[in-house]
């Protein structure tokens, strides 16, 4: 493959400086070299590029249009311009140490005028793709299909009221499917962009969840056929675009899944602004998802309090993501998930430069956390406070609960005769964060 002009000219690849380094274009906590129980930080952290911000973001926004000009953004043939961008991709991929990247279909490959131009020019870009992870070693994390930008899903896609615009989305799911098989795509994920509504006046909610569960096992149907073997993953988000989603939160996706009986088949991708736009915390999320053993991976960004809407920004915010990295490997890890920056350059930050230190901050922060996290588990001072709180329900008449032995009219007797009155345990809510603090500060 010929090998093209440097789009980063002057920026090297990344190198990890430590923590006395005022470098802005090195890392300061993340040595993806580094070696921990026998696997490279690179291994642990399985970080991943998200193409449709890093390479697709302008820096639009609803009040003016894009402010970042990409140098390679120029030419009369979509395609060429696509592969050109996608060289541009790789190149970043390299110089910042990451091991994975994601896509939607329409973020790599130009849409035609008909669905056969799409899925041709879909095809020249993924054999495009698979030139330059060959020849880079980047891996394909996860790849989608975007069924929420086009007019056509004003209504949604699966959940659409027309069989027509139903159809045209699983013929879009069949192709990117097949290009994420393609490229070795370790996982595939469904984001409900529009599968929601706006009105119960016009809305048939049964019918429409109906039709939503019906598309997902056809989806897992032809992935079966074809021989896909990645997890598939639901990534749930409260509200925007459509002011009620059906994937609302983990706990109504489990709901879901398993009143259709797909709870074997699909995880969970979760991301931290959808997690606080449903009212939760990122770590809440994660925990609910682990407690059913649903837990897949992770879009790594953080909202913005003060703003309502899904403002993807890259997260520093190390005591969230250490109490999220506490949970994470309490689970287990994520399997063949990752951390993916689902994350975008603001408006203002128009250098290329930018894009490199905004990856590197996420970056350090994730990895800066995983090793604080490390820590408050090897100390178990955590563990041994949760496990004391709970330790009534070990022995005696609470294993008996537990176990299904005790009923209401035991456990009265138990209370008239000799229990009475419980004696107060106080949670010490804020010895534990104190606690918390020592090892972030520590």
């Amino acid at each position: 493959m010929k090998k093209s002009s440097p789009r980063f000219p002057g920026i090297p690849a990344i190198a990890y400086e430590g923590t006395k380094s005022s470098n802005a274009l090195a890392f300061h906590h993340y040595n993806p070299d580094e070696v921990i129980d026998g696997q490279t930080m690179a291994e642990h952290m399985r970080f991943s590029i998200a193409y449709w911000h890093a390479f697709r973001g302008t820096g639009g926004d609803p009040f003016g249009p894009g402010t970042i000009v990409r140098p390679w953004e120029s030419g009369k043939d979509p395609v060429s311009i696509a592969k050109a961008r996608m060289d541009a991709a790789f190149e970043f991929f390299q110089k910042i140490r990451a091991p994975f990247w994601c896509f939607h279909d329409r973020d790599i490959a130009p849409e035609g005028a008909t669905l056969a131009q799409s899925n041709k020019n879909l095809d020249a870009i993924v054999a495009h793709a698979k030139q330059l992870q060959k020849a880079t070693g980047v891996k394909l994390l996860w790849g989608t299909a975007n069924l929420f930008s086009n007019p056509r899903f004003m209504c949604g896609a699966a959940t659409n009221p027309d069989a027509h615009v139903f159809a045209y989305a699983a013929a879009q799911v069949k192709k990117a499917l097949e290009a994420t098989k393609e490229l070795g795509g370790e996982n595939y994920v469904f984001w409900g962009g529009r599968e929601g509504y706006e009105t119960l006046l016009n809305t048939n909610l049964k019918r429409e969840q109906d039709h939503l569960a019906r598309f997902m096992h056809m989806a897992k149907d032809y992935a079966n056929s074809i021989g896909f073997k990645g997890q598939f993953l639901i990534e749930p988000k409260p509200k925007e675009p459509t002011k009620h989603q059906y994937d609302f939160d983990v706990a109504s996706g489990i709901a879901f899944l398993r009143t259709y009986g797909l709870d074997k088949v699909f995880k969970f991708n979760i991301e931290t602004n959808h997690a606080t736009l449903a009212g939760h915390s990122f770590q809440h999320e994660i925990e609910v998802a682990a407690a059913a053993g649903m837990l897949g991976s992770i879009d790594a960004n953080s909202g913005d309090p003060l703003l309502g809407w899904d403002t993807d920004q890259f997260n520093t915010d190390v005591r969230e993501l250490t109490l999220a990295m506490v949970s994470i490997l309490n689970a287990g890890g994520l399997g063949t998930g990752g951390f993916n920056f689902d994350a975008k350059l603001r408006r203002p930050s128009i250098d290329l430069e930018d894009l490199f230190i905004a990856h590197i901050g996420g970056m350090d922060a994730y990895a800066l956390a995983f090793k604080i996290a490390r820590r408050i588990l090897a100390d178990g001072k955590f563990e041994q406070f949760v496990a004391d709180r709970y330790s009534s329900f070990d022995t005696g008449y609470g294993k008996d609960i537990e176990t299904g032995k005790a009923n209401f009219k035991s456990l009265e007797k138990l209370v008239l005769t000799k229990l009475g009155e419980p004696t107060l345990r106080s949670g010490k809510q804020e010895y534990l964060e104190n606690l918390l603090m020592s090892y972030l500060h520590g």
